[in-house]
């Protein structure tokens, strides 16, 4: 809860309820990033612009993980992905997924439209 903290409420509540429609054990990695997280994923190439999602908190960026909790699901992106969309179109929230994305594929990242 502390990473979505800052986060805008829909988005919020499209994770939570994503959270009571699976049993795929899942974690916010980052929600709302500062600027200077965002300059350094960039030099790292993590990121391709300085327009972040991130920096609204309009964006979170969630890792699937192994049953026990111990190593992200490296597999389970697509599952968590689906589960997410039916959460938003639940809610009647539009996201976007960076798995679909052609350019840069963000397979963690879900944002706002």
């Amino acid at each position: 809860m502390k990473r979505l903290e800052g986060v805008k409420c829909q988005l919020v509540a499209v994770v939570m309820r994503a959270a009571q429609l699976t049993d795929i054990p899942f974690n916010v990695n980052e929600g709302v990033r500062t600027i200077e997280r965002q300059r350094q994923l960039l030099a790292l190439g993590k990121s391709h612009t300085m327009q972040s999602k991130h920096l609204t908190g309009e964006a979170v960026d969630l890792y699937p993980l192994t049953q026990d909790r111990k190593a992200v699901d490296w597999k389970g992106f697509e599952r968590l992905a689906a589960v997410m969309k039916q959460a938003a179109q639940e809610l009647g929230t539009k996201i976007q997924w960076g798995g679909d994305w052609v350019k840069f594929i963000d397979k963690p990242h879900f944002e706002l439209c």
